[in-house]
């Protein structure tokens, strides 16, 4: 094993320099494009004044996170054509945003996901459900972000010790604290937009000069890195990770689903809709953002097998943070200590970005639907709101650091593809009933999203994503029954079916002129005020 291979790559002053550089114009962006946020239209929305165009990329910079810029390039370099399922997944997700929920949950809601659930139904419990499941989804999230902040800014400044990568982690969350306390969701929208452009750019200069160092041959990249990883010609075909047993592939089964239908579930992703000032304009943005994240995991694909020809495998896993340092170690390999350091503040960028995005929204879940619509019945006192919201980010921050110091090692990718099963069993349902079943109760709703949240929480501890493997949170010990590591095809199809026997079985009744109300404004856009008051 090489010296190399051991240490960090690049200079670590250098990447020390972009880091602060990158983190003092955000900073400046965010103060600058800050509207105020004293009120909770512009804290959580941005007053809805963004328009599609640039909601779009502000979406595809939320949405492409560490996973996608580290975790789907290093499961490419490691697994090849079984890693790029993730790509597919993530892609074909937006179809279901684009054909069932954009335009309807921008028409239906004000700021959250529980405005929507919450619509027709008794808004306390409804609410407090949709808050709990927001806050699991956001955390699980921002566990693989600041995972893939310990790896990757770890292994550029060449911190190895388990304090020094904790310190690491500790430092991106207090400063993407400082983004949403500063920028409220129009800051944060204007960092995202330019970290969308920043990655966009990379990852076509990289893919450019991957394919210009072969020859503009794929079937050359393609061939040396067969022949650089351990798995040899494998890689080109599907099976390395998923293909080992019908365990295996029951597991990419469930890994499929949760992907594909899960990103109409992200609070993150849904609060974004509410950014723009109409439906047209929010559909406007899934179009944009498709066009966006086609480019960027087309370009995933040849830099995740450039890794592989380039770097090798072998030497990807003997580095500070294995599979997500694929990509680091590549800009090294191709432009040297230059590229390294834009590479950096790119990934830094999107972990910032995205966790920022996260925090946001959680805390305005909480603010909105716990705060003003259940404490404060629909009445809270002027600017509480508000301020509830940035208490709640520092204490969400500050958790999502605890998390991201206990996840420090997972693939990003795996984890987020965890975040997807949880969005997709406990919203996805809840979301299409209340959307389009008439018959949909509050019963229905509550037991559609705790039992999806609650055996898809099972299943996950049970799995061998807590305990019983080497890669394990909790490698030491073993208690893993469930053989999947995602749960979404048991946990989701639970969902569905908890939504429906708590309709049909439960002694509430839907409100038919609630539901005929709900209709129009989801259609229509009429009538989009503030949301009816608790009770």
């Amino acid at each position: 094993m090489t010296a190399q291979a051991q240490a960090g790559v690049g200079d670590p002053a250098l990447n020390t320099a972009v880091f602060a550089a990158f983190v003092l114009i955000t900073l400046y962006v965010v103060y600058r494009f800050n509207s105020g946020g004293t009120t909770a239209d512009d804290y959580y929305a941005a007053g809805g004044r963004f328009t599609g165009v640039q909601n779009g990329f502000a979406l595809s910079g939320d949405f492409l996170s560490a996973a996608s810029f580290l975790g789907v390039a290093g499961a490419i370099a490691i697994t090849g054509y079984d890693g790029f399922l993730y790509s597919i997944g993530f892609l074909v997700a937006w179809l279901v945003n684009l054909l069932l929920v954009a335009e309807l949950v921008r028409n239906t809601g004000r700021f959250t996901m529980g405005d929507v659930l919450a619509y027709r139904m008794r808004q306390r419990p409804v609410r407090a459900a949709a808050a709990t499941s927001t806050l699991v989804i956001s955390l699980f999230y921002m566990l693989a972000q600041m995972a893939g902040a310990g790896a990757v800014v770890a292994l550029l400044l060449d911190v190895h010790g388990a304090v020094g990568q904790a310190v690491v982690i500790t430092v991106v969350g207090l400063i993407m604290i400082c983004y949403v306390l500063v920028g409220g969701m129009k800051g944060t929208t204007w960092v995202q937009i330019i970290k969308a452009g920043l990655l966009l750019l990379t990852v076509v200069l990289m893919t450019v000069f991957l394919l210009g160092k072969f020859g503009f041959s794929p079937s050359s990249l393609l061939e040396q890195a067969a022949a650089n990883n351990t798995n040899g010609e494998r890689v080109l075909g599907p099976g390395v990770q998923y293909g080992q047993s019908p365990t295996a592939t029951l597991d990419f089964v469930s890994l499929s689903l949760a992907l594909i239908l899960g990103a109409a579930g992200l609070p993150h992703v849904l609060m974004r809709f509410y950014t723009v000032p109409d439906a047209r304009e929010a559909r406007r943005s899934v179009v944009w953002a498709v066009g966006a994240m086609s480019v960027f995991y087309l370009g995933t694909l040849v830099i995740g097998y450039g890794a592989s020809a380039l770097v090798g495998s072998e030497r990807i896993l003997a580095a500070t943070g294995r599979e997500n340092s694929a990509v680091p170690l590549l800009a090294f390999e191709v432009g040297g200590t230059v590229l390294m350091g834009v590479v950096a503040a790119v990934a830094f960028a999107t972990i910032l970005a995205v966790v920022a995005g996260l925090t946001i929204t959680a805390s305005a879940s909480f603010a909105h639907d716990v705060y003003a619509n259940i404490l404060r019945r629909g009445t809270p006192e002027p600017g509480a709101e508000v301020r509830v919201a940035r208490l709640t980010a520092v204490v969400i921050g500050l958790l999502a650091i605890v998390g991201g110091i206990l996840a420090n090692g997972q693939n990003v990718a795996f984890l987020v593809a965890l975040a997807f099963a949880f969005a997709a069993s406990a919203n996805l349902s809840t979301l299409l009933y209340s959307l389009f079943w008439k018959r949909f109760t509050t019963t229905g709703t509550l037991w559609a999203m705790y039992g999806g949240l609650g055996s898809c929480l099972l299943l996950v501890s049970l799995s061998p994503v807590v305990s019983g493997a080497p890669t394990s949170i909790l490698s030491d010990v073993d208690f893993a029954v469930f053989p999947l590591s995602n749960p979404g095809i048991v946990s989701i199809p639970v969902s569905f079916l908890c939504g429906y026997l708590g309709t049909v079985l439960g002694k509430d009744e839907a409100d038919p002129e609630r539901q005929k109300e709900m209709e129009v404004r989801a259609l229509t856009g009429l009538g989009r005020q503030a949301s009816p008051r608790a009770r």
